[in-house]
């Protein structure tokens, strides 16, 4: 019974981490797209983008299109896609319209006022590409053209990145046809650098490594991985190529700043393992990375 209820109140916790960081993801997010790329109506995708090129021709303010927007989008996938968003994610999506909105119109934060349009691009695309790769790396999203891209993946069959990004690269065109030739170009630009500062923050707060293990104390490490660590291990037989002998092959993927502690503790357990350590891309499954994060 306690075992239980240590095991709930770890998962209450982890739940409430999950959503402060997510919360900081989206307010970093509202402040990059207020402060720096709404002024100009730098359209850098998303249903923030869509929100920008209406304002041209709808007498209303980003935030609440993007509050229309995004609920025409979430019942549109109740209705064809089912039911695939969590919580969290419509939380989050929810979220960010209220802070766009109340840094707009209800509590005004300070905007870049100044000529140098690509300092506006860079500051805002770093900003907010930052709160979005925090956001992602708490298996949420902000919703929006996430949903147009899981319906193209359904019906087209193209992958969600690739649906995702010809969407907001539409976007960007279209933010030149409404306002000018000069925001439409800056508006693509945005869309690039945005996508690749977010795959590279997430590579950088998401690091995972793979790791091989050889040792004839493999059952006291994989004990050690997951009962301290709380990480999966799968055991594996192996031959030693000289010695013919059996060998027990240990293959254990963790985050990176697990790893100096990990080595340690496998070296004191046995000083003559054997360790090679791989840098993973992806590891995607429980502890890790959602697929939806990926494909």
């Amino acid at each position: 019974m306690e075992s239980m209820t240590g095991r709930k109140l770890v998962i209450s916790k982890k739940t409430v981490r999950e959503y402060l960081f997510s919360t900081l993801g989206v307010l970093l997010t509202a402040v990059g797209l207020v402060s720096f790329l709404i002024p100009y109506n730098i359209a850098a995708g998303g249903v923030s983008g869509i929100a920008i090129i209406l304002t041209q021709f709808v007498a209303l303010p980003v935030g609440l299109l993007m509050y229309l927007l995004n609920g025409i989008l979430f019942i549109v996938s109740f209705l064809v896609i089912g039911k695939e968003f969590g919580l969290r994610s419509i939380y989050c999506t929810f979220l960010l319209n209220f802070f766009i909105d109340l840094f707009d119109r209800g509590i005004p934060i300070p905007k870049y006022t100044g000529d140098d349009l690509i300092l506006s691009v860079l500051l805002g695309v770093i900003i907010s590409a930052l709160g979005m790769a925090v956001t992602f790396s708490q298996n949420s999203s902000t919703g929006g053209t996430d949903i147009i891209a899981r319906i193209l993946n359904k019906y087209a069959g193209t992958s969600i990145g690739l649906s995702l990004l010809l969407i907001d690269l539409v976007i960007g065109v279209f933010a030149g046809v409404a306002f000018n030739s000069r925001i439409g170009m800056y508006s693509v630009l945005s869309v690039i650098l945005n996508g690749l500062t977010i795959d590279y923050i997430i590579r950088v707060l998401d690091n995972t490594l793979t790791i091989l293990v050889i040792s004839d104390k493999g059952s006291v490490i994989s004990d050690f991985i997951m009962k301290t660590l709380e990480r999966g291990v799968t055991r594996l037989k192996g031959e030693g190529g000289w010695t013919k002998n059996e060998k027990n092959v240990l293959y254990i993927a963790l985050k990176r700043k697990e790893m100096t502690d990990t080595i340690r503790h496998i070296r004191e357990i046995d000083e003559k393992a054997f360790i090679v350590v791989q840098e993973a891309t992806h590891v995607i499954g429980e502890g890790f990375t959602h697929i939806s994060r990926i494909f």
